[in-house]
């Protein structure tokens, strides 16, 4: 297979998961976004995914959903700006957790990490469809309105169904 610098995020346009999902903005606790977008995704609170998820591990967080019937599947991306990933991940019109860098300075993402494994913040929050829900102020709005765009790529995951293949 040749070399390509665009590895499309899905192999098809035509799956669709969740798109009928009813979903519910919630505001998080401090540096409970990734329990808080769990607890959106499954109508829970987040404290049942605190102490069960390690936030830097996304195969937790998969294998927590699994409770809900929902599993995370890989999207591959690079460390380019969301504002790369946009227009694909709205025609894919389904449900993303989107993660991104936020660092004071965007030069921290690729300095080496502190003495305990620190190199910058991140965030993660839900898009469904053409929404954007954020848990840091517990809100939802149309996506191209959403500030991550210009924000380095951490992860980005597609919600499915627990049987479906190529979970994490």
């Amino acid at each position: 297979m040749p070399h390509d610098r665009n590895a499309p995020l899905w192999p098809n346009d035509t799956d669709s998961f969740f798109r009928d999902r009813r979903l519910t903005p919630r505001p998080q606790a401090p540096k409970q976004c990734v329990a808080t977008t769990l607890a959106m995704l499954t109508d829970s609170d987040p404290e049942h995914f605190v102490g069960r998820i390690n936030t830097q591990d996304p195969r937790t967080w998969s294998a927590a959903l699994a409770e809900w019937g929902m599993r995370l599947a890989y999207c591959p991306t690079d460390a380019r700006q969301l504002l790369h990933y946009r227009d694909e991940l709205l025609r894919l019109d389904d449900l993303f957790t989107v993660s991104y860098y936020t660092p004071v300075d965007p030069h921290d993402i690729l300095r080496p990490p502190s003495a305990d494994g620190w190199v910058c913040g991140s965030h993660v929050v839900l898009l469904h469809r053409g929404t954007i829900l954020d848990p840091q102020g517990g809100y939802d709005l149309p996506a191209p309105d959403h500030g991550c765009w210009d924000h380095h790529t951490k992860r980005i995951f597609r919600v499915v169904p627990a049987g479906y293949p190529h979970t994490l």
